[in-house]
């Protein structure tokens, strides 16, 4: 079986060759749940290997179901690896393999038994403690007195860790840069990965009074709040109701009590439903979860487990019940909505928890380094909000979130109106956060014009240029690059009413240009300098004329 990546997937291994050529260090890959790590993990190996046959090669996570999936990936990649496990949990203790897949609360004390690391590959990399008096902490410094030199990648869907800051800022930074990063949006534009919905819902529980330690909510606090009389009866109506057509669900609880009570509640309903929390014994466990993958049954809650290495495609609406101040967290819940499945449109996220108004839509979330860069602590809680932050609003048409700086719902096409001026004729049309762009918005196009576009020490592009009144808005469409440019050109292609197959080059583009229908109108993000045309309303066949 021949196993090809995918573009970003191509992109993410050179970019971190490219970074080390350059004389990198230690980089991290980030990529979003269900954009396949593992493949990413497996193509390292193996090339690795090809060009350097005597380096040593770990692969280190968390949880057993990872450390078998990764080594299976590499497996079906590469059928005669040298690949061996050190996991407890999975009964193998496997220590001369050129390719060791390890677990870290296995291996953290082992590294005299398990020798020489040259190259350590960190799945889930977000969990590693910023302390160094941990598992990860004393595992990394063991094996780095006995190869001082030795390289460590990270792979994470979220560049920061779930209870404090990024991982490549601060004085005591494990990462040195983030090599790659690959966008939620662009892969679900592309393809491959679901969209997530959101529903404003009745139901919601209020944080007012939950006590705030170390930046995150109280967890004792926090279930009180979740189990007052009602509101787990309140969000189950909800969930019912709204899920009547979704076939795998998963609810985020505050405690095992409250897991219990949702379990008990959705049972009421007629609806199959178990729990899972870190009590959970490992085969009762297993055995639940495996049931769950064969849609035996419809929902599970969970408490502090099934945020990473949980893999269930078919999961399609997610009920956050769980208030969180931690971004690292908040993404990690609703990713695991993101995996395709057959039959499956979109993932539905129901929070009664406040978290997609406290964090902002999914694909917004960026932390920066903080104020004084990679050495600044005053990053390390940039992963964490207010308990009163507001970074979403709600659509009053179809009740689906937007951020906060949006001006047209993209499910409804809901306009909202610009806000008022103050002292100035006309107000600034600015975001309100600094983590987020300027809101998107649609403008009537009178005129198209495409061209060929030459940049020195790149191929050439298709540029294209919309006449919006007196302001030209431009886009490039990427034939002949590599990797996500030239996918993002086909599919642009495609929603432009091109016919099949694409244009393989620019000059082939050109020569086709009559196929696509006319832009009356553009979606534009302003980001910075350059405007990001993000949308394009389509009519019959474009006004075209020589873009210069």
């Amino acid at each position: 079986m021949t196993i090809s990546l995918r573009p970003y997937q191509r992109d993410a291994v050179d970019a971190l060759y490219a970074y080390w050529q350059g004389g990198g260090g230690n980089g991290l890959l980030v990529l979003p749940t269900g954009a396949g790590k593992s493949l990413v993990i497996a193509t390292l190996v193996r090339e690795l290997l090809e060009r350097y046959p005597t380096l040593r090669i770990g692969a280190i996570t968390h949880v057993k179901e990872l450390i078998a999936q990764n080594a299976q990936e590499l497996l079906k990649l590469w059928p005669g690896a040298p690949v061996g496990i050190y996991s407890a949990g999975l009964g193998r203790k496997d220590v001369h393999a050129r390719v060791l897949f390890m677990g870290i609360q296995s291996a953290w004390n082992r590294t005299g038994r398990i020798g020489d690391i040259d190259v350590l590959l960190v799945d889930e990399a977000h969990l590693i403690p910023r302390s160094a008096d941990t598992m990860y902490g004393k595992f990394i410094a063991a094996a780095r007195e006995r190869v001082p030199d030795m390289r460590i990648v990270g792979l994470t869907a979220t560049p920061f860790r779930l209870d404090s800051g990024r991982l490549d800022a601060g004085k005591e930074a494990l990462f040195d840069d983030v090599v790659h990063e690959v966008n939620v949006r662009d892969l679900i534009e592309a393809g491959y990965l679901a969209p997530l919905i959101s529903k404003a819902t009745v139901a919601e529980m209020s944080t007012d009074g939950v006590a705030v330690r170390g930046g995150e909510f109280v967890a004792g606090s926090l279930q009180a709040v979740a189990r007052k009389p009602g509101v787990v009866a309140d969000a189950v109506r909800e969930i019912v109701r709204l899920g009547a057509d979704r076939r795998g669900w998963l609810a985020f609880c505050t405690g095992v009590e409250h897991a219990a009570e949702v379990r008990d509640t959705i049972r009421a309903h007629g609806i199959s439903c178990e729990m899972v929390t870190g009590d959970t014994p490992a085969a009762e466990r297993d055995q639940i979860i495996a049931r769950y993958k064969r849609r035996e049954i419809r929902c599970l809650t969970s408490v502090a487990v099934l945020t990473t290495g949980f893999n269930a495609p078919h999961v399609d609406l997610i009920a956050l019940l769980r208030p969180t101040l931690s971004t690292g967290l908040y993404v990690q819940m609703v990713g695991r909505g993101f995996r395709l499945a057959e039959g499956k449109e979109n993932c539905l996220v129901l929070d009664f928890a406040g978290n997609v108004r406290r964090h902002g839509p999914v694909d917004a979330v960026k932390l920066s380094r903080g104020p004084g860069g990679g050495g600044d602590p005053a990053g390390d809680d940039e992963a964490k909000v207010k308990p009163d932050s507001v970074r979403a609003k709600v659509c009053p048409n179809c009740e689906t979130f937007a951020p906060l700086a949006a001006r047209t719902c993209e499910v409804c096409g809901h306009e909202w109106p610009l806000p008022a001026p103050r002292h100035e004729a006309t107000a600034e049309v600015v975001p309100i956060l600094t983590t987020e762009a300027v809101p998107d918005r649609w403008i009537d196009v009178s005129t198209v014009t495409f061209g060929r576009h030459e940049k020195l020490g790149a191929p050439p592009s298709v540029r294209i240029e919309y006449l919006c009144g007196p302001k030209i808005y431009r886009e490039w469409l990427c034939f002949e690059h590599a990797g996500f440019a030239r996918d993002k050109a086909r599919q642009t292609w495609r929603r432009m009413g091109g016919s099949l197959p694409e244009p393989e080059n620019v000059d082939a583009a050109l020569d086709r240009i009559n196929e696509l229908a006319t832009v009356t109108g553009i979606r534009v993000r302003e980001q910075g300098k350059y405007p990001e045309v993000i949308a394009r309303r389509i009519d019959a066949p474009p006004v075209r004329g020589a873009a210069e």
